[in-house]
């Protein structure tokens, strides 16, 4: 992947890329997350497939426009001696040298470009230079400052933490903003870990060919995708826990009245009873009475075991109610727990031990 005069393409790479997630990506993704649209999981999998083949296609055409390195130009890679380099250029320029192509009218320009990163590679701290800042900081003769690394870091974080805080205002978009500030905490401890590495901080066999520069150049280029896949599916996933406290609350004042008007029926009952079971047969011509059916046929339940029964009945109904809103605020804490913490302290130790070797 080159990147030859690319400072202020980067810039307005990144802003354009900005604009196309959040005006056309993010209402596709929405479309694609309607409730009722898909099945939830279903829902889930379309929207991060979409999102991933979408952010995979772009970050592929901008990889090609930016056209080879100078590893893969001389089909060397980051470990190679001065030796292995010089004999890979003496083999290109045999072959590209514009004698050898008359009919090539682009073999001047390949042979140049082949020179050049042949030079470049071949100076140790021109090397050093383009691995951690690209062709950009050969040709400004750029060399790492902790100050201004860290000034430069301090405004590209702040200008899209300031960013991702405002698309994710809102209760709604405080899980999307969680997952969004994780990234972001991630990806500025792993750059600030590649930049002031001494030497190379990858090892051999991660991707050979690609330098520093690159590795942190794709990340600016996939968060403006990593957080417009996390407002949406964030925002998906988000669950009112007042609302459903509300409900909850609300379920059980139900109940509460329910159980208070039987026991008040229940104690009217008893107290009837207890009236009328003063005579012995007006006791039993009481409780006659109070058994005997209505007149339209089916059988009252005022006595004190059938309003008790009828209780239970109450209970046992509104209890449904309850446990699923109980139901639901678990799965809700659950599934708001700290596990982007958690998943970005891993990520660090991961990193860390990886690449320490």
């Amino acid at each position: 992947m080159s990147d030859e005069g690319n400072g202020g393409g980067d810039d307005l790479a990144g802003l354009s890329g900005f604009f196309f997630y959040v005006f056309i990506v993010h209402p596709a993704t929405a479309w694609i997350l309607k409730p009722g649209r898909f099945d939830r999981k279903k829902s889930i999998m379309y929207a991060i497939g979409f999102l991933a083949l979408l952010a995979a296609v772009k970050t592929g055409m901008e990889m090609q426009a930016k056209g080879l390195n100078h590893y893969n130009l001389l089909n060397v890679n980051r470990n190679s001696s001065p030796l292995d380099i010089k004999r890979a250029y003496k083999k290109l320029s045999l072959q590209l040298h514009p004698d050898k192509n008359p009919n090539d009218p682009d073999a001047s320009s390949k042979f140049d470009r082949v020179k050049k990163a042949y030079d470049v590679l071949m100076d140790m701290e021109f090397r050093e230079v383009y691995n951690k800042f690209g062709q950009e900081g050969i040709n400004s003769n750029k060399r790492f400052d902790e100050t201004s690394f860290f000034m430069e870091l301090a405004v590209f974080y702040v200008t899209w933490g300031i960013m991702a805080y405002v698309l994710t205002l809102g209760k709604r978009s405080a899980l999307s903003r969680q997952w969004t500030f994780t990234g972001l905490i991630v990806m500025l401890v792993v750059e600030i870990s590649i930049m002031t590495s001494r030497g190379n901080p990858f090892p051999s066999w991660f991707f050979p060919q690609n330098t520093e520069y690159e590795a942190v150049w794709l990340m600016h280029t996939l968060f403006p995708a990593l957080m417009n896949g996390c407002r949406s599916i964030g925002g998906y996933l988000y669950v009112d826990l007042e609302a459903q406290t509300r409900q909850l609350l609300m379920a059980l004042q139900e109940q509460n009245k329910d159980v208070l008007l039987v026991l008040r029926d229940v104690q009217i009952g008893v107290q009837n009873i207890q009236a009328n079971g003063g005579g012995g047969g007006g006791s039993a011509g009481g409780n006659r009475l109070a058994n005997a059916p209505p007149l339209g046929g089916t059988v009252s339940r005022a006595t004190p075991t059938g309003k008790i029964k009828e209780l239970q009945d109450r209970l046992h109904s509104s209890n449904s109610t309850v446990q699923q809103a109980v139901t639901s605020l678990k799965s809700s804490e659950k599934s708001n727990s700290s596990y982007g913490f958690y998943a970005m302290i891993l990520g660090y130790v991961a990193f860390s031990y990886i690449f320490s070797s």
